[in-house]
């Protein structure tokens, strides 16, 4: 059943950044917290870092798990549900391993049987101490995690498809124990769906977990080729959800945006509330939307050292908790949204995506910016068609495509040579 969509942020406290785990300051979380919610958002996604809830192996923090419960307690009482990711992991440049895994106690994150069962043991606790919680939403393994997997991580703990989809299956199984019957999820950056040697694979993106999250970020090479206005630009979060439909088993399965923002210099200041609103907009008019959550709610304070220039400015408020325009935008989207039924109309147009094999995606390329499949879904988009998308091997199934509502399956190069034809 159609329900209405949910608007929401990613939290970035603004005293302190990440690390506000090791000073944790509840008046402040709270104070924040009122500024999310004056935005008129409904939830936020929260991080706690690895290294700091669990610095040994065997030493998950009682304490810091007691102070993630009263965040996720004191965003409750202001009408905010909370996903949790555990595994941080990678955020903003910055790479958050505990000492047990690095250096002379370095081994794999994904198929070490010590360090498996480790993170298993964090998730299930989180889950667990949070399970009881009405404003609870669910856990994300952790956040892009799958960059550790391959380059261009400098450092990378290489493993095959295979290993990656039973590390996803055993986390999301410790999710489930510690807090059975939420909808718990994995989440990767776009590697997974544009990277060829990528061993997280779109098929284990659009398959396991309770519904598909993407991220969608345009200084991937789209912002640079298609500028700033460009329809690939505006719609790049659009392309990500309709591209997750190709290997989705489920028609109807939920897609979670549940990272999206506006960088500069690619995106100027002055243009961000304009991105901002066509982004979401080109979004939701994409069935089974889940919801939105903007990267980021707070600016990084300029206080704090060698961050990437972007990632100072992404937040739809400053570090002094001022709405930005972007944080007005998102809230003038939430308020036009609020009880609104989301339905879209089905997109009957698919883009033929062949990747070879439909498991392995070994040529997964052909999605990425500048790729056939991108390049022919913007000018689709710019022609004012509606494309989703279709694995080869499923674009003659009358069946899948009847489920879908798709009724015209077109080649890629067929767009690039205006010779488009319908099947």
């Amino acid at each position: 059943m159609p329900s209405a969509v949910r608007f929401g942020a990613n939290y970035t406290p603004s005293h302190g950044w990440f690390h506000h785990w090791l000073d944790f300051d509840l008046d402040e979380v709270r104070a924040d917290l009122d500024s999310i919610a004056a935005l008129g958002l409904d939830h936020i996604r929260v991080f706690p870092v690895w290294p700091y809830f669990q610095p040994n192996r065997t030493l998950i923090r009682p304490r810091a798990v007691e102070q993630l419960v009263q965040l996720v307690d004191a965003a409750g009482e202001r009408g905010l549900d909370v996903g949790v990711d555990g595994l941080q992991g990678h955020l903003s440049s910055f790479d958050f391993l505990p000492a047990w895994t690095q250096t002379w106690h370095r081994r794999s994150l994904f198929t070490d049987p010590q360090v498996v069962d480790g993170q298993a043991e964090l998730l299930r606790t989180l889950a667990a101490a949070l399970a009881e919680r009405p404003n609870f939403l669910g856990m994300t393994l952790g956040n892009e995690f799958n960059q550790f997997a391959a380059g261009p991580h400098p450092d990378p703990d290489r493993i095959t498809p295979a290993q990656a989809d039973r590390w996803l299956g055993r986390l999301l199984a410790a999710c489930e124990e510690g807090a059975p019957g939420l909808p718990h999820v994995h989440a990767g950056y776009d590697a997974a769906w544009y990277q060829d040697d990528q061993p997280f694979t779109p098929a284990q993106a659009a398959r396991r977990g309770a519904m598909t999250s993407v991220h969608s970020w345009v200084f991937n090479g789209t912002a640079q080729a298609h500028g700033r206005t460009g329809t690939a630009t505006e719609h790049h979060a659009a392309y990500l959800i309709e591209l997750s439909k190709a290997w989705a088993d489920d028609p109807g399965r939920p897609v979670w945006l549940q990272e999206v923002g506006a960088p500069a210099p690619l995106i100027p200041a002055e243009h961000a509330a304009a991105f901002t609103e066509a982004t979401v907009a080109a979004a939701l008019d994409c069935p089974d939307v889940w919801g939105v959550t903007w990267w980021c709610s707070h600016d990084v304070d300029r206080s704090l050292a060698d961050f990437p220039e972007l990632e100072y400015s992404l937040g739809l408020l400053t570090s002094g908790r001022r709405i930005k325009p972007a944080g007005a935008a998102v809230a003038r989207l939430a308020e036009a949204w609020r009880g609104r039924e989301h339905r879209p109309a089905p997109r009957t147009t698919a883009l033929v995506v062949d990747v070879g094999d439909e498991e392995m995606a070994p040529r997964r390329s052909v999605c990425a910016p500048g790729g056939p499949v991108f390049e022919a879904f913007a000018r689709l988009t710019a022609d004012g068609v509606r494309p989703t998308t279709v694995l080869a091997g499923r674009a003659a199934d009358k069946e899948h495509l009847a489920l879908r509502g798709i009724t015209e399956v077109v080649e890629p190069s067929a767009v690039s040579s205006g010779a488009r034809t319908g099947g």
